[in-house]
């Protein structure tokens, strides 16, 4: 599913009256597929955004929403377009098209309910089916919440095993439906399953009231997409907040129950499920991430001085929210001695901040860009390395941030850790399909997007995949700074000058 905005530039604009959350589900959708349903998802060059994928169903309802600005006074255009998706390239060429709408958000707040249901079209003699737009004004929430579930003596659905359970999450709405907001993974062959502690926006699962009914419902996953419903309860953010440091247990309607661990924010990166732990033991995929692409590119960088920055955090001592902001704390300085000084930095700075969304990439890549505009004389490039868990919440403001840099000797690479669904991330990778904004086209490509979990090897051997990813994450450096070069015109210094060759500047 893709959603794309027509005559309307959410960057230059009046300040809007209030953020609106689409949240898009579809009914009846055209089955491409031979020898299963249809994969929907969204895929366009000049979109606004676009949800995760759903494998095999007609039926899809995507936790992935739209985040809009709404200016009463105008007419803001919105056109919606399904893709059946079989392969993980951009090139929406690729891709079958099941169908579109258009309509203006304007359309969808004032329907009854905030709920606009249309029927898709696009295809000549085809049904393509319906599509079910529903509109929330969003609150200024920014709480976020962490906690984990497990649940006892699940029913077994499986014929020949026990049951692969997984939990959706619904916020009430005003109607008496419900919308999706988050999905678990899957525990696979399982009456006792234990799932991953998750963190999510307060906002996004109850739109910051506290009493407002919150349910969950326990499927067994099929491979077909056909998953069998085991049981459900109800909750509410207040009472989830209560077990604080204890656990909520909930009776599961088929007679199981749910244990919900609620995990107070201080303690998110002291979890040993954290992204951010910090085991004796081992390193964490952050600082495995760092160290493998930073001891590469380190040689060739004259003085070993790193500029490091965090984004998506409270700083102390007044809990002032910040999306670029020197892990040592110093902002006249914010350079770390080599990558064993970045690590040091990193684990320092994490026992100092609370972590805390959104994830805005915009903030860091500007600043960045900014060093790199003072000189574009050949004599330096930079590579910005960024590290994430989590999927970016500013796409528009990023790929604005990316064609402005793409002019200048800069190189972007984006790690993304953990087992998020970065689909999103692969617009701005331009090897198929280059980055624009606003009409725009970037100069270059710039940004090379892998997920570790890619490069993780089985056996548990972490040199081996920090390996593996330092491999394919600087491979594009070399031809990325080639092409800065020429097109600038710089040529190639004699091998025999004193003059020294271009410095990489890394940026983390």
């Amino acid at each position: 599913m893709m959603a794309s905005i027509g005559e309307f530039d959410p960057l230059n604009t009046r300040v809007p009256a209030t953020k609106i959350e689409v949240t898009v589900s579809c009914r009846s959708l055209l089955d491409v597929d031979t020898f299963s349903k249809s994969d929907p998802g969204m895929y366009e060059p000049f979109r606004f955004g676009r949800t995760e994928v759903i494998d095999n169903t007609r039926n899809p309802d995507f936790v992935r929403k739209f985040v809009l600005d709404f200016f009463f006074e105008e007419k803001q255009n919105l056109r919606f377009d399904v893709y059946n998706v079989d392969s993980r390239s951009c090139n929406i060429s690729k891709h079958d098209f099941l169908g579109q709408t258009f309509c203006t958000l304007g359309e969808i707040i004032g329907s009854t309910g905030g709920r606009l249901e249309r029927t898709l079209s696009g295809i000549p003699g085809k049904k393509c089916g319906v599509i079910i737009l529903t509109a929330e004004e969003l609150s200024n929430c920014r709480d976020i919440a962490t906690m984990q579930l497990c649940a006892n003596k699940l029913d077994k659905k499986d014929f020949f095993g026990k049951s692969d359970p997984f939990l959706v999450f619904y916020r009430s709405n005003e109607d008496g439906t419900f919308t999706i907001c988050h999905k678990t993974e899957v525990i696979k062959n399982t009456l006792n399953p234990v799932w991953q502690s998750f963190t999510i926006p307060v906002r996004a699962l109850c739109n910051g009231d506290y009493d407002r009914t919150v349910k969950v419902d326990v499927y067994d996953w099929d491979r077909d997409g056909s998953h069998d419903f085991i049981g459900e309860f109800t909750t509410s953010y207040r009472e989830l907040s209560r077990g604080q440091n204890q656990f909520n247990v909930y009776e599961v309607r088929h007679n199981m129950e749910m244990a919900c661990y609620f995990i107070p924010p201080s303690s998110y990166k002291d979890l040993p499920t954290s992204l951010h732990y910090m085991s004796p033991y081992q390193m964490n995929a952050y600082a495995m991430a760092l160290k493998a692409v930073g001891e590469i590119i380190q040689d060739y960088d004259s003085d070993k001085l790193f500029p490091a920055y965090g984004f998506g955090a409270k700083l102390p001592p007044d809990g002032k929210i910040s999306h670029a902001f020197p892990l040592n704390g110093d902002n006249d300085n914010p350079n770390c001695v080599g990558i064993e000084g970045v690590l040091e930095t990193y684990f320092q700075s994490l026992r100092a901040v609370q972590l805390y969304g959104p994830t805005n990439f915009a903030p860091v890549i500007n600043k960045v860009a900014n060093c790199a505009a003072e000189i574009t004389d050949g004599s330096q490039y930079f590579v910005l390395l960024m590290i994430t868990d989590g999927v970016i919440s500013d796409m528009v403001q990023t790929k604005e941030a990316v064609v402005n840099a793409a002019s200048l000797p800069l190189s972007i690479i984006i790690v993304g850790v953990g087992p998020a669904e970065f689909d999103a991330m692969e617009e701005l990778d331009g090897d198929e399909v280059r980055v624009s904004s606003r009409g725009r086209l970037a100069e270059r490509d710039i940004v090379q997007f892998v997920p570790f979990r890619d490069y993780i090897d089985r056996s548990g051997n972490q040199v081996l995949s920090m390996a593996r990813l330092a491999k394919d994450v600087l491979a594009e450096i070399p031809d990325q700074l080639l092409s800065f070069m020429k097109s600038r015109g710089i040529e190639p210094r004699p091998a025999l000058s004193s003059s020294p060759l271009p410095q990489l500047h890394r940026h983390i």
